[in-house]
């Protein structure tokens, strides 16, 4: 079948050949979405959509394709890409003989050190590139508890062997101060210790957000799609990339396809991501759900509030590296009464530190208290999902064994749904955590839980009564 436009005639014509010689799958994945844009006498320029796409076409097909353009254009054919780099930016890619072309172009003096704005150096294929780790957050400082056991087992099986694990991605989630950017980076380190030509880069999301907007409102003004194509290709050289806080991606469109080429293009060259968030991938909202399926590829690893013992054992760590000695008592204490997150914890111990230090004061019981009264929430006035599940059980004279079982008796089972109902209502506490200390269940079931609930208020007065009076006791004061 042929048209009125000579390009297109000789495309499809290219593309019969290459149908027969693929198979059904590989060439509708990564030949349909291509366009032929112009021929002019034996040059052809096709448009593809992604600087990943062209790097994938010339790593696999760019031999086949070579043949096929000789025999339907001539022998001397030369091939133009157009890449779509914003919707309204494009660049123009040579294939360099053949080859992949970040593998043909020269590296060029930077010096031995580079750690500036990755995008304006083009096309890199080697460089000693700043990891931006804090030595600090090691392993041998990462104290392991079952609140973090999983996540700390993924992170030294990746850094065995990082790339080739199936831990990839590693996406580490949990509340503020749990140790999330610690782990993240005690990868990098470890990885770096024993693969010293590995290039590591940890950067936070909104780094690579400031980086990605630069490159691209340089393209827009200058109209040259050079600046963003430069930005892709120097996060396409990573051996291990480590994106910290990826949900402030939400809602920028721009960066989550930028940093959706590169993820593709790591996974696909063997290469490993880790990722943080504060929430697992299916609570993330204004994500797309091509990235958000990519999250959900390797392990999700959640990291939990740590249990007494962990705490104590942070404590005495930080104790023991700082070089000061603090009474037991007084570490217990502290231990005892910070109980959200790690970072509280490091800043009632450094100000203990720090009064001792400055105002000369010995460390006694009656300071620790002062401390921990001026910085630490009070606990009768934070709700919790135990605290909740105390009021639920009150309330309907259920005891904690009995709301805890996997017995089906309806009353039971409402039980536990209004108290992971108002769980997600009332704290800041993940789905599966929630799950996870209300009997044991996954996300699924408490996202169905506060549904049937929510459906259930709207309909039943009663029921709409008995959780009002439960919320009420939980908000108010003792």
């Amino acid at each position: 079948m042929t048209s009125d436009n000579p390009v297109i005639d000789v495309w499809n014509r290219c593309l019969e050949i290459l149908r027969d010689n693929l198979n059904e799958e590989s060439f509708k994945t990564w030949f349909g979405p291509i366009k032929p844009i112009a021929l002019d006498a034996q040059r052809l320029t096709i448009e593809v959509p992604s600087d990943f796409w062209r790097e994938y076409i010339e790593e696999h097909f760019i031999g086949i394709l070579s043949k096929v353009l000789r025999r339907e254009i001539g022998p001397g054919v030369s091939l133009v890409y157009k890449v779509r780099i914003l919707d309204d930016i494009y660049v123009e890619e040579r294939p360099k003989g053949g080859k992949p072309r970040n593998a043909e172009i020269p590296f060029p003096d930077m010096g031995d050190h580079y750690t500036g704005s990755p995008y304006v150096i083009p096309g890199l294929r080697k460089l000693n590139i700043d990891p931006c780790l804090n030595p600090i957050y090691n392993f041998e400082n990462f104290i392991e508890g079952s609140c973090n056991r999983l996540g700390r087992s993924a992170g030294e099986s990746i850094a065995a062997n990082p790339g080739r694990s199936t831990f990839n991605p590693l996406f580490i989630y949990g509340g503020p101060g749990l140790g999330k950017t610690h782990l993240a980076q005690a990868i990098g380190i470890a990885v770096k210790a024993r693969f010293p030509e590995k290039v590591v880069l940890y950067v936070s999301a909104n780094t690579f957000q400031n980086q990605y907007m630069n490159a691209a409102c340089s393209a827009k003004s200058a109209n040259n799609g050079n600046k963003v194509a430069d930005f892709l290709r120097f996060y396409q050289l990573i051996d291990v990339l480590i994106i910290d806080d990826v949900q402030d991606f939400a809602e920028k469109k721009g960066t989550q396809g930028a940093f959706f080429h590169i993820f593709n293009y790591l996974h696909q060259s063997g290469k490993q991501l880790i990722l943080t968030s504060d929430k697992p991938p299916v609570e993330l909202q204004g994500l797309d759900q091509r990235l958000l399926s990519r999250f959900k590829w390797g392990l999700n690893a959640e990291l939990l509030p740590p249990a007494y013992e962990t705490r104590l054992a942070i404590l005495q760590a930080k104790c023991a590296r700082e070089g000061v000695t603090i009474s037991d008592d007084v570490l217990a204490f502290v231990a005892q009464s910070v109980k959200t997150n790690v970072r509280e914890l490091e800043g009632i111990l450094y100000s203990l530190i720090a009064n001792a230090t400055f105002n000369k004061q010995e460390i006694t019981m009656e300071l620790a208290q002062r401390l921990v009264d001026r910085v630490v929430t009070d606990p009768k006035s934070e709700i919790t999902v135990g605290k909740i599940q105390e009021a639920v059980c009150n309330y309907f004279n259920i005891s904690d064994d009995v709301f805890l079982s996997k017995t089906r008796k309806r009353e039971i089972v409402q039980a536990r749904q209004i108290a992971m109902y108002l769980s997600r209502s009332l704290t800041k506490t993940s789905l599966s955590s929630i799950g996870a200390q209300l009997g044991g269940k996954d996300h699924a079931t408490v996202l169905h839980a506060c549904n049937t609930v929510s459906d259930l208020m709207d309909t039943d007065r009663s029921f709409r009564g008995f959780v009002h009076d439960i919320e009420r006791q939980l908000n108010s004061p003792e």
